[in-house]
């Protein structure tokens, strides 16, 4: 039993990018729904994420049950560093986002259409999960999962 709580949930993860509307076009054709978008700007903004000069659009996007959050936000000052060299799924830092979904054949065919590629190939976690990582816009790395029933 857990006695002392520190948080209440997972509120959303967080994916700049540099093409915007292209990210939030692979995520809905993934399946999630745009819950909102605002530009970002103001001294607040800069305190928080301390850079001077912030000015940003982001776009929430929810999982269709709605326990799920992505924002994907667009700097248009200060500018970004581009990283041109996609990093590999053993990198460093925070490496991809999982989505579980009803028929990975499916959204796997309807996102290498829009020009996701396949990292590895879709293999399977023992008899439980049909999985694969692919490489969406932008180099994020997203995870399939189709559970075995």
């Amino acid at each position: 039993m857990i006695e002392h709580v520190t948080i209440r949930r997972m509120d959303h993860v967080g994916v700049v990018v540099e093409d915007l509307a292209d990210a939030v076009a692979f995520f809905v054709e993934l399946g999630l729904e745009q819950r909102g978008a605002a530009p970002v700007e103001g001294d607040w903004v800069d305190r928080v994420v301390g850079l001077e000069g912030v000015s940003a659009q982001i776009v929430m996007l929810q999982t269709p049950d709605g326990t799920g959050r992505l924002e994907l936000a667009k700097f248009h000052a200060p500018p970004a560093e581009p990283d041109r060299h996609p990093a590999p799924a053993n990198a460093l830092g925070l490496r991809h986002v999982a989505f579980v979904v009803d028929d990975i054949d499916e959204v796997l065919a309807r996102l290498l259409a829009r020009g996701a590629a396949l990292v590895g190939e879709l293999g399977r976690y023992e008899e439980r999960y049909r999985l694969c990582y692919l490489r969406g816009p932008e180099g994020i790395i997203v995870e399939l999962a189709q559970q075995i029933d």
